[in-house]
């Protein structure tokens, strides 16, 4: 049966599995066509670019995303791959990220909106952003940035910004000039801003003084003092800080400026207004950004992402998976902090001449029919968002969708699996069936997308995310090593066997730990310089069905280890949101004297059920067991007021477990809901028992 596995002696369901195998028990989900119009109308409808993106094509095949770009200088070398995994990608060639972003549109679209942004209060008017206007204010900006700060191509810079248009007008304003800039995400600690700050030597600190989220005005000017106090701790406090007010006529913050290093960003642009700033040409492997994964211990990890491979990319996925022209209104409904952000908000909608919409608040502010008010107003046509957000605007407002003329062409999911049952509300309610969806999966690391249906050319199918992009090479792998026959029904580790432009480059003053953390497990000679000894392992587990589609399980850490059978979380969630009343689902191990760790399940409700938890409790455990198997069946079942969340909306699945095997959940200041850790451990703790 499609979906179930065989352990490698194929005593099927025994459980004998080898460390990086896990049981599977999905069946293949039914095939959606694409829209017929998108099928006529897509930049990527011709089937010839399979063969033209081949393995044996590679690597030439990505010189048809670098043509997408202006180049100063064209590249002498498609792919230098003589020190794997440190590759270098068009080399030779040189350009710049603004010009291609920027400049090169204004010929023929001075006038065309380039950035939207929609304040959370509903009565504020939008600022929209002609791709005129934002060539004067990066070009003001980035004046300051060099006469007023000595800032030079190659310095750092740490920007600790919300959702507001000063951001991508000062990641814009740094690559003008070829400065490497840092986003921490506005949601971070100050301290955490610090320590990236100092991880870099950044010398300037960009910030703002307060902005608008979940419907109060958040100070953030007060995480000032603790962002110098990190990065003077750790050796390297920027020389100046530039503060940006969000409105200009007033102060959402009581935190004192330092006259001695604090500059506001209004006195300083008005000394260069009307300035002009040419754009620098830099290198196609230039470093352009760093981007920190968000880890709770240790040294923060700084993935540096090059200049030409990056924009190459990211513009080119854009194109064909998200299909975007330059006359389409698009959404992500993700913050500029992520790399999502970096790549589908900012600089590849941005390249091809599109108009991003950046929105400062939260997706169900002041109710859950917001983003489909906005997507209404806009005109929004390609809409991408999280699962989370999918799974809460569902919760809180399933028929919202209805009472909306929408355009949507294409509908975007990105940063975690989404369940069958939150894909089908998301085709069918949000995108009435006309629109494709694409479940999109890659990582921070990775710099763009690397696996997704391609919109006109693929069918649809909920749960997988689909084959590879053109190009990629994703495979499954054993702890041998040994690949996993597609349609095996086997899972494993996910990996990619050839590089691509959007890989970053290495990690921040730390290169052996991109080596250790991302090529060691399956290279089996740290000597070779042949790039197909280094397969890069992503850290997620996984299977490919008979016709290459990727499933995705879950991070390999979150698999739980019942009795020796290794369950994926995300298909034990995937079955509890088959219960018509179950908005939310977190699966996480708990240990057991006698199987080593059970799950223990939580569960959100949509509002308005009246029924009692037990019998919620009841029908989650019966979908599980009908879904996967008595193996399956959870330790207990947690009926929870909400779930702990980070800003960008995850589910904090740390702190569950840590409730659930009474550890410490460790520092939850900075969750969107903190209040709501207490009223769960309370209720697990009384609920448990002595």
């Amino acid at each position: 049966m499609a979906g179930r596995y065989a352990s490698p002696g194929g005593r099927e369901g025994s459980g004998d599995l080898s460390e990086s195998e896990i049981a599977v028990h999905w069946a293949e989900e039914e095939y959606l066509a694409p829209p017929a119009e998108l099928a006529r109308t897509a930049n990527l409808r011709d089937p010839g670019l399979l063969e033209r993106f081949a393995p044996s094509a590679f690597p030439g095949c990505f010189e048809e995303y670098a043509a997408l770009l202006t180049w100063r200088r064209r590249w002498d070398q498609v792919l230098d791959a003589q020190r794997p995994p440190f590759y270098r990608w068009f080399v030779g060639g040189s350009l710049n990220v603004a010009e291609n972003c920027v400049d090169r549109h204004l010929a023929t679209a001075a006038e065309r909106p380039a950035i939207v942004f929609v304040p959370e209060p509903e009565g504020e008017p939008d600022v929209v952003l002609t791709y005129g206007e934002l060539h004067r204010r990066v070009q003001e900006l980035a004046a300051v940035l060099r006469d007023d700060f000595g800032l030079v191509a190659g310095d750092r810079v740490t920007i600790h910004l919300p959702m507001v248009p000063e951001l991508p007008v000062t990641m814009l304003a740094c690559a003008r000039l070829g400065l490497v800039h840092s986003v921490v995400f506005g949601g971070f600690s100050g301290e955490a801003a610090g320590h990236r700050s100092a991880d870099c030597a950044s010398r300037l600190f960009v910030t703002t003084d307060g902005y608008w989220r979940g419907g109060r005005v958040v100070d953030h000017l007060a995480n000032l003092p603790s962002s110098m106090e990190a990065a003077r701790a750790d050796g390297h406090p920027p020389e100046r800080v530039l503060v940006f007010r969000r409105y200009p006529d007033r102060s959402l913050s009581a935190e004192r400026l330092d006259p001695s290093r604090d500059v506001e960003a209004s006195v300083a642009l008005a000394r260069h207004a009307g300035a002009r700033v040419e754009p620098r040409a830099q290198p196609s492997d230039a470093p352009l950004f760093l981007m920190y994964t968000s880890g709770t211990t240790g040294r923060p990890k700084g993935c540096q992402h090059a200049t030409g491979g990056y924009l190459a990319y990211v513009t080119g996925t854009a194109r064909s998976i998200l299909d975007l022209h330059p006359e389409d209104v698009y959404w992500c409904l993700a913050d500029i902090g992520w790399i999502t952000g970096h790549s589908y908000i900012v600089y590849a909608p941005l390249a091809l001449g599109a108009t991003t919409v950046v929105y400062e608040g939260v997706p169900a502010q002041p109710d859950p029919g917001r983003p489909w008010r906005v997507a209404e107003r806009l005109g929004v046509t390609v809409f991408q968002t999280s699962p989370t957000a999918i799974r809460l605007l569902r919760r809180l407002g399933p028929e919202r969708p209805r009472e909306h003329r929408l355009r949507f062409r294409v509908l975007a999911t990105v940063g975690e699996p989404i369940e069958p049952e939150a894909w089908r509300w998301y085709y069918r309610e949000v995108g009435r069936g006309r629109a494709a969806v694409v479940d999109t999966w890659w990582q921070t690391e990775t710099g763009g997308i690397l696996c997704s249906t391609k919109p006109a050319l693929d069918r649809m199918k909920p749960g997988s995310c689909g084959p590879g992009a053109p190009g990629i090479r994703p495979a499954i792998l054993d702890e041998d090593g040994q690949e996993v026959p597609h349609g095996s029904g086997r899972a494993g580790n996910l990996v990619l066997l050839a590089p691509w432009p959007g890989l970053m480059q290495t990690i921040w003053g730390d290169p052996d730990r991109l080596v250790r953390q991302y090529f060691a497990k399956y290279n089996r000679d740290r000597s070779s310089t042949d790039w197909r000894d280094w397969p890069y392992f992503a850290g997620d587990a996984a299977l490919i069905a008979a016709d290459g589609y990727v499933r995705i399980l879950g991070r390999v850490d979150d698999v739980i280890n019942v009795a020796g059978h290794r369950l994926g979380t995300k298909e034990i969630e995937s079955a509890c949101l088959t219960v018509p009343e179950v908005a939310e689902a977190a699966a996480v191990p708990v240990a057991d004297e006698l199987k080593g760790r059970l799950p223990d399940v939580y569960v959100a409700l949509r509002p308005g059920w009246a029924g009692s938890p037990q019998e919620v409790e009841a029908r989650v455990v019966r979908a599980i067991e009908t879904s996967i198997g008595k193996i399956a069946r959870p330790h207990r079942v947690w009926v929870v007021p909400d779930m702990p969340k980070t800003r960008s909306g995850k589910i904090l699945r740390r702190v569950l477990a840590g409730i659930s095997n009474h550890r410490d959940t460790g520092d939850v200041t900075t969750l969107a809901n903190p209040e709501v850790v207490a009223q769960i451990r309370e209720q697990v703790d009384r609920d448990r028992g002595p």
